[in-house]
């Protein structure tokens, strides 16, 4: 979702012609708990539902490593989530409206719809690759959306909340919007002829002089400013948050809502007004109610409604959506997740500056699973992260090849593990009370693993994808010191204790490896598959509800001990050269027994 900076009336001469119906007011807060016993219902029946989203995303470029970040968070989340035994939807797509689309497909001597088609295909055939599970893929040139943005039109419409005005200011094609004066500097052009431009994305920008809708937007301040004091994690990460507060407590003029048909064809007319084409970000952020079925049968899914979003878009999102929402009488997101970009040696990737990462081509190099644990493990939320691809090839040789690879391969390996099965857990050897062959150590490991997927869960649920990431990597390496400190390849299985010890050492081991392969299947799809498979759990027994660790150190029975193995279908996670990634493909590694 590509958004322009709104025009502001204020600061630009402009004189409103008053649409004669009466204004209401503002609709009561939607965000607090109402009494009907309707949506009580309705709210029961939504305990297990859970509605996320990406942008969608501008088609004026083909995709970048900034949008498959989005792609791959929301992905986490709604993998996570079907994981608990929720009825997860996940919408993505492409918004395709717009005078830059317009000109683009003029440019490229194509029909609009025709260029959209090609660049959306783009995006699907990124995300097919890089498994993003989504369950409705949305376009804005789809009719479903066009009758959603209609009928919300009418709404705001119908309520006062829209009426038109002439005005006159500066004006930016690059970004579709109005500027006020002081969001315009000078500069010089290629030619060194004195320009006026947009101090933000250094655009040239033009005086003009238009006549269009707007909304209301003055009139939802204070509910705005309730709605997040009230809610203080309705925007995540809290920094984000507090400069959204800061934001309404400034000046909060009404909106432009739409173009002139004369200079954007490419959109949706106003409905009743053929000379005026709906805006496009107004067009855009409506996608999400269409994908939740509006406006019949979207109370299911627009009750727990929670957005992915990058910075760049925080404004439209947090404030002018919410008042959008407000406005129409529809409840607001239950969350807006907010990350930070992708830089490339410290600077935004440019095509003039060449460091612009194709995710295609990384994912293919890295594989799908490589670049979304990388993505996940190093992206902060907070603030903006640096690629490379020599980053990228040791982070996944460290933690994806050696420690949890290894850590398989070495348990799994014929020559400890001859039998191929899931051995017997020895409490003599391992007792709960501190004795045995265990050691203080060890007693550490499992009560950090037994605590990881509540700490793995907080992390998820607030978009940390990388603290969760963190604390199983650091289980991880307890695990490969549990096998290393003790050394089974040692012992003597001749010997009955040294057996029955190597097999409690072996149960653990395997124990924490299915924690591990559970708790990364939103993040590793496919290398959790194969792990888990190694392990020889069945796909019933991976979701969150069975991960019950150690059974049998808690004195229960385990359904695991004494089964054979699955098949190995070779290295967990092929190894990459950090230094060459750029140009080898992995290579894999042998195996090993210890």
């Amino acid at each position: 979702m590509r958004f322009p900076l709104l025009f502001a009336t204020r600061g630009c001469r402009a004189v409103y012609r008053l649409h004669q119906k009466q204004f209401l007011s503002p609709v009561p807060p939607l965000w607090k708990h109402r009494s009907s016993a309707a949506v009580s219902t309705q709210l029961c029946k939504d305990d297990r539902s859970y509605y996320i989203t990406t942008p969608i995303f501008y088609v004026n470029a083909s995709p970048h490593l900034g949008h498959l970040y989005s792609a791959v968070l929301a992905d986490c989340l709604h993998r996570y989530k079907l994981l608990q035994g929720f009825n997860s939807k996940f919408a993505t797509g492409t918004d395709e409206h717009g005078l830059k689309i317009q000109q683009a497909a003029e440019a490229a001597g194509k029909d609009p719809l025709t260029f959209c088609t090609g660049v959306s295909k783009q995006f699907r055939h990124l995300f097919s690759s890089c498994n993003i599970s989504y369950t409705d893929y949305i376009r804005t040139t789809e009719q479903r959306h066009r009758e959603a943005v209609e009928h919300f039109w009418s709404v705001l419409w119908n309520k006062g909340l829209i009426y038109k005005g002439s005005y006159e200011g500066w004006y930016s094609t690059q970004d579709e919007s109005f500027l006020m004066p002081s969001q315009v500097g000078d500069a010089l052009d290629s030619l060194g002829k004195e320009i006026k431009v947009s101090l933000e994305s250094g655009h040239k920008v033009e005086w003009m002089k238009e006549e269009n809708y707007m909304f209301r937007l003055s009139a939802f301040q204070s509910q705005l400013l309730d709605w997040l004091k009230g809610n203080p994690q309705a925007v995540q990460p809290e920094r984000f948050h507090q400069a959204v507060l800061k934001w309404l407590h400034e000046d909060l003029p009404d909106l432009s809502v739409s173009r002139q048909r004369s200079r954007l064809q490419w959109g949706i007319p106003v409905p009743g007004d053929d000379e005026q084409t709906i805006y496009v970000w107004l067009d855009a952020l409506v996608n999400y109610l269409t994908v939740a079925g509006y406006p019949d049968k979207h109370n299911q899914w627009w009750h727990v409604a929670r957005h992915v979003i990058g910075k760049d878009i925080l404004k439209f999102h947090a404030i002018y959506w919410p008042a959008f929402l407000l406005g129409a009488g529809l409840p607001l997101p239950k969350v807006i997740h907010v990350h930070s970009h992708w830089t490339v040696g410290g600077k935004k990737m440019s095509k003039s500056l060449g460091n612009v990462v194709d995710p295609l081509e990384r994912s293919q190099m890295f594989t799908a699973d490589g670049m979304r644990y990388f993505l996940l493990r190093q992206g902060v939320p907070d603030s903006d992260c640096d690629y490379t691809d020599d980053k990228v090839a040791k982070l996944l040789n460290a933690e994806l090849a050696d420690s949890l690879g290894g850590l398989l391969n070495r348990c799994t390996a014929p020559a400890l593990n001859p039998a191929q099965v899931y051995p017997s857990f020895c409490p003599q050897s391992f007792p709960r009370a501190h004795g045995g062959r265990a050691v203080r150590e060890d007693y550490h490991m499992l009560d950090a693993v037994k605590k990881l997927p509540a700490v793995v869960e907080k992390h998820y649920e607030t978009m940390h994808i990388y603290k969760a990431l963190e604390a199983v990597s650091a289980c991880v390496r307890l695990t490969n010191g549990f096998v290393q400190r003790h050394t089974p390849w040692k012992l003597d299985r001749k010997n009955s204790e040294d057996e029955r010890w190597i097999d409690t050492i072996i149960h653990i081991s395997l124990e924490c490896l299915r924690i591990y392969g559970t708790l990364l299947q939103p993040i590793v799809p496919e290398t959790s598959n194969k792990l888990l498979s190694r392990l020889g759990v069945q796909p019933h027994e991976r979701s969150w509800a069975a991960l019950n660790f150690l059974a049998r150190y808690q004195g229960m029975d385990c359904p695991f001990e004494g089964r054979a193995l699955g098949s190995d279908s070779g290295v967990l996670f092929s190894r990459l050269e950090p230094h060459n990634a750029d140009k080898q493909k992995p290579k894999k590694t042998k195996k090993s027994a210890n």
